[in-house]
């Protein structure tokens, strides 16, 4: 419905909540996190969208483990945004950490797998350089 403005307060209020009620490094939280930052992509706000998918990535690595398939979908999120902000050499390097990790726990043929495969050729292609590294 693209109500950002209305959505704004509530994302944070459940941000709130469950930093208040479960702490901060609570995987819930990281969703949280993650929902808000997505927010912020989706209206260019993309300081405070780094900011928070960092702070995503960082609570996963930590309660879940860096080969997390939620880990790397915090990866492929920061990577995304990565991409729109023209930081294409980071962007690059986390969609290549996500896939990883996707194909080792999820298999070639995932969609998650395939999606951040399709990002990464579509980043290297817009790059100049399709080949692999």
């Amino acid at each position: 419905m693209e109500r950002y403005d209305e959505a704004d307060p509530l994302y944070r209020r459940v941000l709130a909540i469950r930093e208040s009620q479960l702490g901060f490094d609570h995987p819930d939280v990281a969703v949280s996190l993650n929902n808000l930052a997505g927010l912020y992509e989706l209206t260019g706000r993309y300081s405070e969208s780094e900011r928070l998918y960092q702070r995503t990535l960082a609570i996963k690595e930590l309660q879940l483990g860096p080969e997390h398939t939620s880990t790397a979908t915090s990866l492929h999120n920061l990577a995304v945004l990565y991409d729109l902000m023209g930081r294409y050499s980071e962007a690059e390097q986390l969609y290549r950490r996500a896939l990883a990790i996707f194909e080792s726990q999820l298999g070639s043929d995932h969609p998650n797998t395939v999606a951040t495969q399709n990002h990464l050729t579509e980043l290297q292609e817009a790059m100049g350089d399709s080949s692999d590294r």
